[in-house]
């Protein structure tokens, strides 16, 4: 465990001005709470009225919680649920640098002491990427508080794939942290996909620059740890995503998942989804929240 994941006291300066301007961007109004865990502090933005059906939403790894939170605005300005989304404890944020291991049951029981200290019993979730793999986590530890589950290009289904690993994400990473350049930062992001924003590049680069980056996702979920879990489950994976293949996320679900109400490949998406693929999600995650199966 670290005590600190940033490189400089000035470089987490940076990443929390960029977490306060990304969040004042939504034009959403939230409260802040701070949740004891065991494993530390958690900081929570939290929105919409107070008597909503409770929604958990965590965001991608090495990453802020104002820019997960970005691509679910419709969702957001529904206005319907009550929208607790917490920084991942040991990622860029306001909770506790101390990190976990993305191996044991370290996630389940951080996101099971965050449900208690909000007075939770259970909640719906929705998560993408690294966020997707924490939820199933807690799946594992303790399905029962899991009312919906909604992940979306996740990790914790399929393993990332050897070669993708390390010749498009590692090893451009690695070359731009030790020769930094923009056209570098353009090679490390380019298995993200081909429309990410300035303000996006601008924060990733900020994390590379400021950051000891998390390099581990969460393993894969077995069919014996979700025997427990028989909540619906909604799973969108995109075909061209480097790090988790759609076709193989989708077609490991369809077998370790007991009640998969929706799952879906979006064809030609990558892991940093475009405008149209964005909408869509929203559109298919607000659908099957709202379903009553």
């Amino acid at each position: 465990m670290e005590t600190t994941i940033y490189k400089s006291p000035e470089g987490e300066a940076r990443i929390l001005d960029l977490y306060d301007r990304f969040q004042k961007g939504l034009g959403v109004a939230f409260d802040d709470r701070l949740v004891d865990t065991r494993f530390g502090t958690t900081h929570v933005l939290v929105a919409g009225p107070e008597q909503g059906p409770p929604l958990v939403i965590t965001h991608g790894g090495n990453s802020i919680t104002p820019q997960g939170l970005r691509g679910l605005l419709p969702l957001l300005k529904q206005g319907r649920y009550r929208v607790y989304a917490p920084d991942t404890i040991g990622h860029p944020g306001k909770s506790a640098q101390i990190r976990l291991s993305p191996r044991d049951q370290s996630y389940g029981q951080w996101l099971n002491d965050l449900l208690d200290g909000l007075g939770l019993d259970s909640a719906a979730f929705i998560g993408g990427s690294f966020g997707a793999g924490i939820i199933l986590r807690l799946a594992a530890f303790a399905p029962r508080r899991i009312t919906k589950m909604a992940l979306f290009v996740p990790s914790g289904i399929v393993p990332v794939p050897l070669t993708s690993m390390a010749f498009r994400i590692t090893l451009p990473y690695l070359l731009y942290v030790l020769f930094p350049s923009r056209q570098r930062l353009y090679r490390a992001v380019r298995w993200m996909g081909s429309e990410i924003d300035d303000d996006v590049l601008q924060l990733i680069e900020a994390v590379f620059q400021h950051v000891r980056v998390e390099a581990e996702m969460p393993r894969p979920v077995t069919k014996a740890e979700l025997a427990n879990f028989a909540a619906p489950a909604c799973v969108i994976a995109a075909e061209k995503d480097a790090m988790f293949p759609g076709d193989a996320v989708t077609k490991r679900a369809e077998e370790i998942f007991s009640n998969l109400a929706v799952v879906e490949c979006l064809k030609g998406a990558t892991h940093y989804a475009s405008q149209p693929d964005l909408e869509y999600v929203n559109k298919r995650i607000v659908e099957f929240l709202g379903a009553t199966r």
